[in-house]
């Protein structure tokens, strides 16, 4: 009788990063109730990047590992088990998914604005005047942002990359992705990303897709890093 196989999922850094840290636990080297190092020295000491660190610890604060105290550092909570694949599945890298939607929507802007329409304009102005009253009374108009980047993968006339869109946007919702949004979306953060979305827009307006392409990666850029966070994490 032959048995069907499943592939083995490969373990994103972020995984590898956190498994090594409670490895570190396990092994003693932090005790729960301690501080572990600051961010800078800890990732110096694995040797991986800061936004890969970060990303790390905060699965392990999902996990329970450890504690993030904002202004303090990051604690131990308590011994760790040992166990064959730690880390439960927690969703794309965020760094990486950012990355993947500069490169993917700055092409998809491009496309749009060469197809531009004045119903096109009219929409995406609808959904920036709807993200700007959020933002006005208070709401998180994550809603509103999350019509304008489909709006405009829809107005490239490629089905393909519209669902390539949606899906990639909709990975905020992975457990790392919410995490890291509650940590760090603030109000200066919307008012930001209200302007770049602007300005993608009068790109649109000014039927330039060169300038539309760029201000779409810079906006994707830009969230990345507000969405990482500039705060160390310990």
């Amino acid at each position: 009788m032959s048995i069907a196989l499943r592939s083995i999922e490969p373990r994103r850094l972020y995984q590898q990063v956190a498994d090594q840290i409670r490895a570190l636990i396990q092994a003693g080297q932090f005790q729960a109730g301690g501080r572990l190092p600051a961010e800078r020295d800890l990732a110096q000491q694995l040797g991986v990047s800061r936004p890969s660190l970060r990303e790390a610890l905060i699965a392990l604060e999902i996990d329970g590992s450890v504690e993030i105290r904002s202004g303090s550092g990051v604690y131990v909570c308590a011994p760790v088990e040992p166990a064959a694949g730690t880390m439960h599945a927690m969703g794309e890298s965020p760094s990486e998914l950012m990355q993947a939607r500069a490169a993917i929507e700055g092409t998809v802007a491009a496309l749009a604005c060469a197809r531009m329409t004045p119903e096109g304009l009219a929409s995406l102005q609808a959904t920036i005047q709807g993200m700007r009253a959020d933002i006005t009374d208070g709401r998180d108009p994550l809603d509103q942002d999350r019509q304008f980047h489909l709006a405009i993968a829809g107005l490239s006339g490629n089905s393909v990359l519209m669902r390539i869109v949606r899906d990639l946007f909709d990975e905020r919702h992975s457990p790392i992705s919410a995490q890291l949004r509650n940590r760090f979306d603030s109000r200066e953060g919307w008012h930001a990303a209200l302007q770049e979305h602007e300005a993608v827009y009068a790109a649109f307006e000014n039927a330039d897709p060169p300038m539309a392409q760029a201000a779409m990666r810079m906006h994707l850029e830009a969230s990345k890093r507000r969405w990482l966070g500039t705060e160390a994490l310990g």
